[in-house]
């Protein structure tokens, strides 16, 4: 379980990369993209962002690479925004949650 602190400084990413990603992003590979979480290390070191891609399988991976391959700018966002010793790497992963709870409420829906 994370610290308030560490709550904070993750639901501040979050908000920080949501917006960058909706606003500023120009790659033509990044679709519909939604952060839903994002989990940074106790050390400041890493943050394994979750995200929620609109879409295709396809289409998810596409967006994927392109966020993979803005990390640089996005990192540069979140220094910007944030006065911290050292800003987080950041690694993308695509969030199952909303599909899984999709299948499940189609299961219930069956029985």
């Amino acid at each position: 379980m994370p610290t308030a602190r560490m709550r904070r400084v993750n639901e501040a990413i979050r908000e920080i990369l949501g917006d960058a990603i909706a606003t500023e992003l120009k790659d033509p590979r990044i679709g519909f993209v939604t952060v839903t979480e994002v989990d940074t290390s106790p050390d400041l070191r890493s943050a394994r962002v979750y995200v929620s891609v609109l879409g295709s399988p396809e289409e998810r991976e596409r967006s994927l690479a392109g966020l993979r391959s803005s990390h640089g700018v996005l990192q540069g966002k979140i220094a910007s925004a944030m006065r911290m010793k050292r800003t987080p790497t950041l690694t993308f992963e695509y969030d199952e949650s909303a599909e899984r709870g999709d299948r499940i409420s189609r299961l219930l829906r069956d029985e």
